[in-house]
């Protein structure tokens, strides 16, 4: 069976954190935050994992939280590749990002220092956002500072940390209702030399497209006048280009129109099972030259029987009149922890630029 994530808060890394922290702290008590830390750990999903093990080190830490931050700062490790940091190793400082949210609140200035440390570890994109409830104008303060930061972890939380729809994070209500200062500051950063931080710049812009479309569109028909921007323009309206914005297609250069084209395919099998694929085929032709933007659109049946549309990306492509565009997608029906799959008739259909064309359907069994 494939490891799962929570498993990489194991009894070895309880051991490698508690010697972190006794290196530079000799007092303190190594067996003791081993036995809290491993009390009840396997029973913990990945989060609560790290929670856990973040209250094993407070009890374990000096009572002082100037001084336990200390000693969390001085046992950090070294600072990584920005651009070439993958796989789970950061996830080793999660406990210390959830130390300065849960117990920093009081003290907002030392803990934005540390975050300045620990985000070059392991992002504090989590952890910046009760300062940003609580101590809001001292923190923005502090993030425009960061702006110019020589590092690109740094940098790259002031556009993380401000997303107002930051996955797996809390809600900043005023960050949703008001997009501007996170805008201001994104500006700052959509040039950036590192690709994460660009990459960072384009979801935030993405979450503000949620909610307030038109802005967000006008942010990005501004962006893509220098050349250089188009990767991270494209990325940014990526929901209002499934959505089929009229806004967002001209801003990548296509229309909104609905297209003269004709869309025919096959779905094989038919009919199948929980855990197996399905193969899409499609074919367009159209009758006058086209620009496409072209997505696929699954309607997933749900729980109740009402069916819910997934839009994804596919392709984009210049098609002459008369000629064929033939596409091939396979789509995978295992079970996973974003989606359940329910028994039913599956509508399919081909969208292009914003227009949807009836494809078929698949029954799932």
């Amino acid at each position: 069976m494939a490891a799962q994530l929570k498993d990489f808060f194991d009894t070895a890394l309880v051991q490698r954190l508690g010697a972190s922290l006794r290196a530079v702290h000799p007092t303190f008590d190594e067996r003791a935050f081993r036995r809290r830390a491993t009390d009840g750990l396997d029973a913990l999903e990945l989060l609560d994992r790290g929670r856990h093990l973040m209250r094993a080190m407070h009890a374990g830490l000096p009572a002082r939280y100037e001084d336990a931050i200390d000693v969390i700062e001085r046992s950090l490790g070294p600072v990584g590749n920005i651009d070439a940091v993958s796989g789970m190793a950061p996830f080793f400082y999660l406990p210390h990002t959830m130390f300065v949210a849960e117990h920093g609140l009081a003290h907002p200035a030392r803990s934005l220092d540390a975050m300045h440390a620990i985000t070059q570890r392991f992002s504090c994109e989590f952890a910046i956002r009760p300062f940003l409830e609580q101590h809001r104008e001292l923190t923005l303060a502090r993030l425009d500072g960061w702006v110019t930061d020589p590092s690109p972890h740094v940098r790259r939380l002031v556009s993380e940390g401000m997303r107002p729809r930051l996955p797996w994070a809390a809600r900043v209500r005023w960050l949703i209702e008001d997009p501007e200062p996170g805008l201001a500051r994104i500006a700052r950063l959509v040039d950036d030399e590192s690709e994460t931080v660009r990459r960072s710049v384009a979801n935030h812009l993405n979450d503000v497209a949620k909610d307030h479309p038109a802005r967000a569109v006008e942010i990005a028909r501004a962006w893509v006048r220098v050349p250089a921007r188009e990767k991270t323009v494209r990325h940014a309206l990526r929901t209002l280009i499934k959505r089929g914005d009229a806004g967002a297609l001209e801003v990548l250069g296509v229309s909104s129109a609905r297209p003269e084209c004709e869309v025919r395919g096959a779905i094989t099998p038919a009919r199948v099972k929980r855990g197996g694929e399905v193969r899409i085929d499609a074919t367009i032709t159209t009758a006058a030259p086209l620009d496409a933007v072209i997505d696929l659109v699954v309607h997933y049946v749900k729980a109740r029987g009402q069916t819910s549309a997934k839009v994804f990306k596919w392709t984009r492509a210049s098609l002459a009149p008369g000629a064929a565009l033939a596409l091939t997608r396979r789509l995978s029906l295992e079970e996973r922890t974003t989606r359940k799959h329910h028994p039913g008739e599956h509508r399919v259909e081909v969208q292009i630029n914003g227009t949807r064309f009836p494809l078929g359907a698949f029954v799932l069994r």
